[in-house]
């Protein structure tokens, strides 16, 4: 949950409010494919509830992570135009918001401010999640692993709030199975 967190605080409430209106809830029923390793991806997701599992081979064998609510997907691919080393799949029944690349590129071009704020974000987040895997290989120093940096730390609350203005409103919008 705390990585959402990373990407809301630093986006303002009309940021938020337009990504709760420009994007859409899908839900995932288990099994499903959210993204198909070497297929670009055309949206940025956020795990709104469930769980989704992340492989690196087509065959789905070996599992390098479990991703629960509040974890960013396409992030990468979003940032590079590449299409994804991995492959993304529900592990159990999941509830994803999506929200297009063309819809945010338009944004991003018409607005600085949400420029600027959008990609700090992800590179909050992209740092918390490699930090994270460079613990878990045993490079990182294990009392540092839940140390925020206080400025990030001043939002975090605010960002709660905005990860819960999300859940709120797309609690009451009709899934959409199209993805």
């Amino acid at each position: 949950m705390k990585r959402v967190l990373f990407f809301l605080g630093q986006l303002n409430d009309r940021d938020v409010e337009w990504m709760i209106h420009n994007g859409q809830k899908i839900e995932l029923k288990t099994g499903d494919k959210l993204i198909q390793k070497g297929n670009y991806v055309d949206n940025l997701y956020i795990l709104l509830s469930g769980q989704l599992s992340i492989f690196s081979d087509e065959t789905e064998d070996e599992e390098i992570a479990i991703l629960g609510a509040g974890e960013i997907v396409g992030e990468m691919s979003f940032l590079e135009s590449r299409p994804p080393s991995v492959s993304v799949i529900s592990k159990k029944t999941a509830v994803v918001y999506k929200i297009s690349r063309n819809v945010i590129e338009a944004r991003l071009s018409s607005n600085p401010d949400f420029k600027a704020n959008f990609y700090y974000s992800l590179a909050l987040f992209l740092s918390n999640r490699l930090r994270k895997t460079t613990d878990q290989l045993g490079y990182g120093v294990p009392e540092e692993e839940d140390l925020i940096d206080t400025k990030v730390l001043d939002v975090v609350s605010q960002a709660g709030a905005r990860f819960g203005q999300i859940l709120n409103r797309f609690s009451e919008v009709k899934l959409s199975v199209n993805y």
